[in-house]
């Protein structure tokens, strides 16, 4: 009959489109069931990791403490002599993870606290101190930030620059590089600042000490320190030590002397083995700077220590005006401004003096609430400047 099979064809219909509408329903649950097995999966990793990395630190927890040694002999039959940091010496068994070879009379060593054998390499000591003079951050001087010093700049990279860059010219003409430069003159014509500038043109390792800090209370102390001081530049080469204010540990050696001044002869000492010595130091370069060269010890003065003696001298009229440029760069001057009537007035003053006179204009100008820097505020800056140097040195003699 014809209503049936309307009836019959309406509820197909109904029952194929429940059909489809199910089967997506089903679809997306899949797909939601299959995300969220991918994200139980990768938790299930992450928490399998963690649960490893737990494992591993637990069990470096549950192992028992090493005991430091250093090696004294290594005999014959493998075994090695060594001297425990709790005091007595003991032959050992090294763990067959070490190399033998690789073990020396000197090396530090790790010892496991129930057999005493051998069962790591440890590095050498440093002290904190000694880490500290290592310059980890280039400063930010160059040459070009120099002034006046032309000729003593070339000469300081011909003798410490050029063996560290190009050895391969040195073994080429069959010469040994210099060992050392010494850097001699006024206070404030540039010696450190020199140094600096090497530190930030090279890639090389660079190690600044003062030569007070190698003067130590106790007896060996400051030897010692000389001593590492070297041997991290070795381990770490090419490196270059700078030794500021080298006069505080390298005066003339004197025949009646106190207890603190044997002491500064024995650190003396190490420093002159150091230098030239019985070991070879590698690509290590040594500068240092004194203002007071003519109370050195001969023998720290004499070739194959300090091969180079660079005098940096006051500036010239030349010096004086690029040293101005320099330090006006950033300044605001007025456009009337001239350097010329500044070089006359700035006779006998250091780089380091006409620093301060360029600071000291711009104070002059900030004082009276100018954004302007003068001419006027240089030359009461110059006569400032000139009155506090005669103050502290009436004879104008530079010390």
């Amino acid at each position: 009959m014809p209503g049936t099979t309307d009836a019959k064809k309406e509820s197909s219909i109904d029952d194929s489109a429940y059909t489809e509408t199910y089967s997506r329903h089903l679809e997306r649950r899949l797909r939601a069931l299959e995300t969220e097995k991918q994200i139980l999966h990768a938790e299930r990793s992450r928490l399998e990791k963690e649960t490893q990395t737990l494992r591993t630190e637990l069990e470096k927890l549950r192992q028992s403490p090493l005991i430091t040694a250093t090696v004294v002999e290594m005999l014959d039959d493998g075994r090695a002599v060594v001297k425990s940091s709790t005091g007595p010496n003991f032959v050992v068994h090294v763990a067959s993870s070490i190399s033998r070879n690789r073990l020396s009379p000197g090396m530090r060593v790790a010892l496991n606290q129930r057999s005493f054998a051998v069962t790591q390499e440890l590095p050498p000591p440093r002290d904190p101190m000694i880490r500290a003079m290592e310059i980890e951050v280039a400063p930010d001087v160059s040459y070009s930030d120099i002034g006046g010093l032309d000729k003593q700049l070339d000469d300081l990279k011909g003798t410490v620059e050029l063996p560290l860059l190009k050895p391969e010219l040195f073994e080429k003409v069959g010469i040994d590089p210099p060992r050392g430069v010494l850097l001699t003159g006024p206070p404030g014509t540039g010696k450190t600042l020199a140094a600096r500038a090497v530190a930030h043109e090279t890639t090389a390792t660079f190690i600044r000490v003062i030569g007070s800090e190698l003067v130590q209370k106790f007896i060996g102390e400051g030897a010692r320190l000389v001593r590492e001081v070297f041997l991290l530049a070795k381990d770490k080469a090419p490196a270059i030590i700078f030794i500021d204010e080298l006069d505080a540990v390298g005066s003339h050696r004197l025949d009646v002397a106190t207890s603190g001044d044997r002491e500064v002869q024995r650190t003396l000492m190490q420093l002159l083995s150091e230098l030239d010595g019985f070991a070879s130091r590698g690509q290590v370069a040594v500068i240092g700077a004194t203002n007071r060269p003519d109370i050195l010890d001969p023998a720290l003065l004499r070739p194959g220590r300090f091969d180079r003696i660079i005098d940096f001298p006051l500036p010239d009229d030349k010096g004086r005006e690029k040293i101005f440029t320099i330090h006006t760069h950033g300044m605001n001057i007025e456009s009337e401004f001239s350097y010329k009537p500044l070089l006359s007035l700035s006779d006998k003053m250091s780089g380091a003096d006409i620093k301060a006179v360029c600071t000291e204009a711009g104070m002059f100008a900030i004082s009276e609430d100018r954004g302007c820097v003068t001419q006027d505020d240089f030359f009461k800056a110059i006569k400032k400047i000139q009155e506090r140097q005669q103050e502290k040195f009436p004879s104008n003699i530079y010390c």
